[in-house]
């Protein structure tokens, strides 16, 4: 008997063994089908390291980064072919979409101070493969009321996506706690001190939160503002690592890629890597295992109010996580969940998937709820007028308030990455303010033609990258000011 279970196991070992061999060589031959690497998949930024930054400050950062860009121009931009030059390429020094070129270049961390004295801080953290500009926005706002901006760059983002292929997400997080310092410092005692955090960010926002609760020696904040948060992510970012494998021999360094795309956006990264998609799940196990110690703990107790914007409709986060995996463990704090339904008006809703139509009919749990929780939805089933429904903490009665605003009848749902910009933005703005201002304005390319023509796909272009809602968000936004 125990030698027929050997023999058993041994034939199962060598199958799981036969399947995983032929995963990977499937894996190097599609991504050896791929584009060739570039400069800027190769190149790698020397960030500081996280003990580095525990001991440094802001001017300090600042005089590293400086060095990165620096180097990076020698090591990339001046290593360009003159071929280059007038193509959409974010490291051709003569392409439209050049940064170094706009009279701000937002890749870069900055800082923002009030005109008088400051009524509070917040710091500002962007999310994956994305820059300080994603949160610009909010920044100007933010400082007009009285608040002083620390708008950080994290560590592997700006420069080139090869930097996203050495940076653990420790790394972003004592980038964070830099951040918080400079804020913290900038302001009187017992001033407000916000933090928001858009997708990626959001996880840092709150993996501080909590480490603040346990730690006495880092500033705490007052609220959180989460916009899109990565609370949760797809469980194949779990094994992504798996796909990068056969990236350990140099003859199939593709493989440590998910995506290799040009590289077009002026701000944002279109390639990724394997190791960003591992470094988002391994932020947000982290973060969910301290959100259920700290309830059991009922350290929860003790956390600040947080006010989240999320789209039911997002194909980088969970949705579900935001509600299940962080707003049903919330105390009754004085938070706030704003859920942006899909456009239920327009003519495409007979074509939406049933799971999107209803979202937000179920990923709320039955009030009362110990946190607010706010939808915006359409008046009725064929108005595109907007209207926000909102649910006190602790109550059953549903407040019914017009927006004044209404969905765009072509526009049948928000996104993930929608949410942080306004219609007027000009790079990805729908009516933007300055078309052109950063080389392209992707929010009104409408392309149309054959499949197999670009090289990027149309969902990259045509995924919706602006929110109507914007004015509203910023509206209470500033309630938190108060």
């Amino acid at each position: 008997m125990l030698q027929r279970t050997r023999f058993w196991i041994r034939r199962i070992a060598a199958l799981l063994a036969l399947m995983i061999i032929a995963l990977l060589a499937l894996r190097i031959a599609m991504t050896e089908q791929g584009p060739a690497l570039q400069l800027w998949h190769t190149w790698l930024p020397a960030e500081l390291s996280d003990s580095q930054m525990d001991r440094a400050d802001w001017a300090g950062y600042l005089d590293n980064e400086r060095r990165i860009f620096a180097e990076m121009k020698r090591n990339v931009s001046d290593k360009l072919p003159d071929s280059e030059a007038e193509t959409y390429n974010r490291y051709a020094e003569k392409s439209p979409v050049y940064p170094g070129h706009f009279a701000t270049d937002w890749n870069h961390s900055y800082q923002l101070l009030p005109a008088g004295k400051p009524r509070g801080a917040v710091v500002l953290l962007h999310g994956l493969t994305d820059s300080p500009y994603s949160l610009r926005h909010f920044a100007a706002d933010y400082q007009q009321q009285g608040y002083v901006v620390v708008a950080i760059r994290l560590p592997g983002h700006g420069t080139v996506p090869a930097a996203l292929t050495q940076t653990e997400w420790e790394d972003w997080l004592a980038a964070t706690r830099l951040a918080v310092r400079e804020a913290h410092r900038r302001i009187p005692a017992g001033a407000p001190l916000q933090i928001m955090g858009f997708s990626n960010g959001g996880a840092l926002a709150m993996k501080y939160a909590l480490d603040a609760l346990e730690d006495p020696n880092l500033p705490a904040p007052t609220r959180l503002i989460l916009i899109s948060p990565m609370i949760g992510v797809s469980s194949y970012a779990r094994y992504a690592g798996l796909a990068g494998l056969p990236s350990l021999l140099p003859a199939f360094a593709r493989s440590a890629w998910l995506s290799i795309l040009p590289e077009f956006n002026p701000f944002k990264y279109n390639s990724f890597p394997v190791k960003a998609a591992r470094q988002s799940w391994l932020l947000t196990s982290a973060l969910q295992s301290q959100l259920h110690r700290d309830r059991d703990n009922h350290l929860l107790n003790k956390l600040p109010p947080v006010l989240t914007f999320q789209s039911v409709a997002d194909a980088t986060v969970s949705t579900p996580a935001v509600v299940r995996g962080l707003y049903n463990l919330l105390p009754a704090n004085g938070s706030e969940l704003v859920l942006f339904d899909v456009n239920r008006s327009v003519r495409l809703a007979p074509l939406m998937r049933p799971a999107a139509l209803h979202a937000a009919d179920t990923l709320l749990p039955p009030p009362p709820r110990s946190y607010a929780a706010t939808l915006i939805t359409n008046a009725t089933p064929t108005s595109n007028d907007a209207v926000a429904l909102m649910t006190p903490a602790g109550s059953t009665v549903v407040k019914r308030i017009p927006l004044g605003t209404s969905y765009p009848p072509d526009v049948y749902s928000l996104s993930h990455v929608a949410l942080p910009f306004p219609l007027s933005d000009s790079l990805y703005g729908r009516q933007p303010d300055v078309p052109n201002e950063f080389g392209v304005s992707f929010g009104v390319l409408t392309p149309r033609g054959e499949r197999a023509v670009l090289m990027v796909s149309l969902d990259m272009l045509m995924r919706q990258a602006s929110n109507p809602f914007w004015p509203w968000m910023q509206q209470r936004v500033n309630q938190t000011l108060q």
